[in-house]
């Protein structure tokens, strides 16, 4: 489980995160959703060691963030928002870093591996540096990575960026898989038919607040069971509107 209480995060002026509180339960798909810069990807790097928070703690499995971080990092694999790094490295030499890093043994998770290079068509582009792949290439790359790993945490921003359907689609039944062992998925996307059919809780953002942590069906029916994306539409509305309210009807500028 992994609890975030009061977390904010400032970068000079701009407060990116304003006492962020919710929790995540094993087993379940956890999906964020908010407009570009609403904190999503602020919230997933604090959670990955990325960033430091300005105020708050992060507890994972019992464990505060700031005091285990390398315990912490052995239990979560993580998608970034672009899959522009390592570019000077091969396929092959990214996934073999991986391995040195989460100390795993290179003989078991071989199979994992050719299984996870078949699956998303990389199996010919081992040799290849992530610097000549296309976007959708990279994405596979840095997916194939986190999968091989295999941790109990899975921490992917925007994920399905830049994938062709049939691996969107493999990456989903994967994320439902992965959930179903009793594990935690945790994802940000902007695509709203998506997180409907794949999340179990959501976290919905604004200007860095939380206007939203619960179950998706609990959401939709206290919405007359309309589509998320009009429940979301109406609940953020537009990037330069004030939030109106909290769950509780109070006003909050």
């Amino acid at each position: 489980m992994i609890e975030i209480t009061n977390l904010s995060k400032s970068y000079g002026s701009t407060k990116a995160l304003r006492d962020l509180n919710l929790k995540t339960s094993s087993g379940k798909i956890f999906g964020f959703l908010g407009h570009n810069g609403a904190g999503k990807s602020t919230t997933l790097k604090t959670l990955v060691s990325i960033h430091n928070p300005t105020s708050g703690s992060v507890m994972v499995d019992g464990m505060d963030l700031m005091e285990h971080r390398l315990e912490i990092k052995q239990k979560i694999a993580y998608v970034p928002d672009t899959p522009d790094i390592f570019l000077q490295l091969s396929a092959g030499e990214y996934w073999s870093f991986l391995i040195a890093a989460y100390q795993l043994d290179p003989v078991a998770v071989q199979s994992r591996l050719e299984k996870l290079t078949s699956l998303f068509n990389m199996n010919f582009h081992i040799d290849e540096t992530l610097s000549s792949f296309s976007h959708g290439m990279r994405q596979k790359a840095i997916l194939i990575g986190a999968l091989m790993v295999d941790p109990d945490i899975w921490i992917l921003d925007e994920p399905m960026q830049g994938l062709d359907p049939q691996a969107a689609f493999d990456l989903k039944e994967m994320m439902k898989s992965h959930a179903q062992k009793g594990k935690t998925v945790i994802f940000s996307t902007h695509n709203l038919d998506t997180a409907q059919q794949l999340c179990d809780e959501l976290a919905i953002l604004k200007k860095g607040q939380l206007i939203y942590n619960g179950p998706v069906e609990k959401l939709l029916a206290e919405h007359g069971n309309r589509s998320l994306e009009e429940v979301y539409l109406e609940m953020a509305g537009r990037v330069d509107q004030p939030i109106m309210s909290d769950l509780n009807g109070e006003h909050r500028e």
